[in-house]
């Protein structure tokens, strides 16, 4: 599991800790970048599983037939003896036919192998509040209440800034020695910068600025734009005080995810789904979020 002193992470962890032991079906709810797959591998340990038991589906990359064959190669595989645990990661880009396909595969909410006898776990993972997507006719309603036995939603790392500072330690020495260089230090002016700032890519873009302070060995300059995008007053704030400081991050992170977005579309020539994958997100979760940052009307059509 993840380790953190915040008060979400242990609450996460204590409940993690109570459904290992079950056959139950847990959904993992979270923004880009939390640490679901981490999340659905603790589980699989903790349930007894060894690394090989644990399979991986991308739900978003498979048609009917293909997503079929996939799941059924997982069935019929026994070349491992510890339990088995079916990881579906976002669960929300499965198409109707594909959803159709799994929900023949989990007729009580259990997936089964080749045998007939061998109850495999089912995790899946998810960015999005699935209960709308039901309600909007994009995911089946049979389906979410077979698969969501219990929804554990991760906490975005704005909501436990408490536990940058260790956070941002261990990746420091993580990737020191994958680059086999020296883990810098980190003065208290730069964690000031990483505390204020918001993280829309979480813990996976706390990471990618860790590695960027091994690589260049400079702090101060690995977290250069993250200085600029504090700096930069949000719109919607109001600079007189009045507005509440809930409404100002959450203007600040919409404002810093709008520009991020930005950058990686100029990056790509406006290219969609290149820049769906710069941004480690599904391109149906970019176009989303196009669609909520009021972009659409000006992008170009790629």
């Amino acid at each position: 599991m993840v380790s953190g002193r915040s008060t979400s992470i242990q609450a996460l962890n204590a409940m993690v800790e109570r459904f290992a032991g079950t056959t139950i079906p847990i959904m993992l709810l979270g923004e880009s970048g939390t640490g679901k797959e981490v999340y659905a591998l603790a589980i699989h340990r903790l349930s007894g599983g060894q690394p090989t038991g644990f399979r991986k589906v991308s739900c978003g990359a498979f048609e009917p037939g293909r997503f079929l064959a996939a799941v059924n190669e997982i069935r019929n595989d026994r070349s491992s003896a510890s339990p088995l645990t079916l990881f579906l990661d976002e669960i929300e880009e499965l198409s109707l036919e594909c959803q159709k396909v799994l929900l023949s595969l989990v007729p009580n909410g259990e997936f089964r192998t080749g045998e007939d006898s061998v109850c495999a776990r089912i995790i899946s993972a998810t960015t999005q509040d699935l209960q709308n997507e039901v309600a909007e006719g994009k995911f089946r309603r049979e389906l979410y209440f077979r698969l969501n036995g219990a929804t554990l939603r991760l906490p975005s790392l704005r909501e436990r800034a408490d536990d940058i500072p260790a956070l941002t330690d261990y990746f420091l020495q993580r990737h020191a020695e994958e680059l086999k260089k020296s883990a810098p230090a980190v003065n208290k002016e730069t964690m000031d910068v990483l505390l204020a700032y918001h993280w829309p890519g979480n813990i996976r873009e706390l990471e990618n600025v860790a590695r960027k302070m091994v690589a260049l060995g400079d702090v101060s300059l690995a977290v250069s734009d993250l200085r600029a995008v504090r700096i930069a007053s949000p719109p919607g704030t109001d600079s007189s005080g009045g507005s509440s400081l809930k409404m100002a991050a959450r203007a600040a992170s919409r404002q810093t995810e709008r520009e991020l977005i930005l950058q990686a579309l100029e990056r790509t020539k406006w290219n969609r789904k290149r820049a769906a994958r710069e941004l480690q997100i599904s391109y149906k979760s970019l176009l989303y979020k196009l669609k909520q940052i009021d972009t659409l009307g000006t992008t170009k059509n790629k």
